[in-house]
């Protein structure tokens, strides 16, 4: 029994050592959340523009609503990289626990 524990905590500190060793950092969703502000920023300023600009608006509304999609899919990348965090500080809180 004490073997067959021995080998399940040894197991699972391998496990742990794999999943933190390949996943995103705090430092990975600092530079994502970044991203994602840059790029809501530029969304903010191109539908600004689009707004001010009588006969280029099209052009400009169309360059913000290219922006937004990026801002979005950056907040998107951001929110799955804060969870990837978030359980990997779990994961590492319960084996050193253990």
């Amino acid at each position: 029994m004490r073997k067959l524990l021995l080998k399940s905590v040894f197991v699972g500190a391998l496990g742990s050592s794999a999943l933190l060793g390949g996943c995103a950092t705090v430092d990975d969703v600092k530079h994502a959340q970044a991203t994602a502000d840059q790029a809501l920023s530029a969304a903010n300023q191109a539908q600004q523009t689009a707004s001010a600009a009588g006969s280029s608006a099209q052009s400009a509304m169309s360059a913000a609503q290219a922006a937004q999609q990026s801002a979005d899919k950056a907040n998107t990348d951001v929110a799955a990289l804060s969870t990837q965090v978030q359980a990997l500080q779990a994961n590492r809180r319960v084996a050193e626990r253990d």
